[in-house]
């Protein structure tokens, strides 16, 4: 029963960990990276005018996103493969397939460019694999 609570636990906190860098990440991009659109965007909650402000972002926006995206599976992978030493790398896994879906939803609440559906839905299952595999200790060289 342990083991199961320590699972679920792993890819709860894993999420968490991932959410709040990708968080940190994009409120960089809107307040220090392209000012003019986290200020355009800011206190939006019509659905359709933030539609329509993102239909036109920058390139350089929607990269940045794809990083935080990256940067918060890595540290999501770290930290439920941390908390469920046994099988590391298969909790980093289920929760890179959870992101992916959480991608998914936010690619469909909010219009985006081809290029970037496809870039999405292929980083968070390595990000967060290769997150997991941090965790794991290296053996130091040895001498002659």
């Amino acid at each position: 029963m342990r083991s199961i609570v320590r699972s679920i636990a792993s890819v709860v906190f894993g999420f968490i960990a991932a959410s709040m860098v990708m968080m940190i990440v994009e409120v960089i991009n809107g307040m220090v990276l392209y000012p003019e659109l986290g200020k355009a965007a800011a206190g939006v909650t019509d659905r359709e005018v933030f539609r329509e402000l993102f239909a036109n972002v920058p390139i350089g926006a929607l990269v940045v996103v794809i990083l935080a995206w990256i940067l918060g599976g890595i540290a999501g992978g770290f930290a439920a493969a941390w908390i469920a030493p046994p099988n590391k790398l298969l909790h980093a896994g289920i929760l890179g397939g959870l992101l992916t879906l959480a991608g998914v939803a936010n690619n469909l609440m909010i219009p985006k460019p081809i290029w970037f559906w496809v870039v999405s839905l292929m980083v968070f299952i390595p990000a967060t694999l290769f997150g997991g595999y941090l965790t794991f200790q290296r053996k130091p060289a040895r001498s002659s």
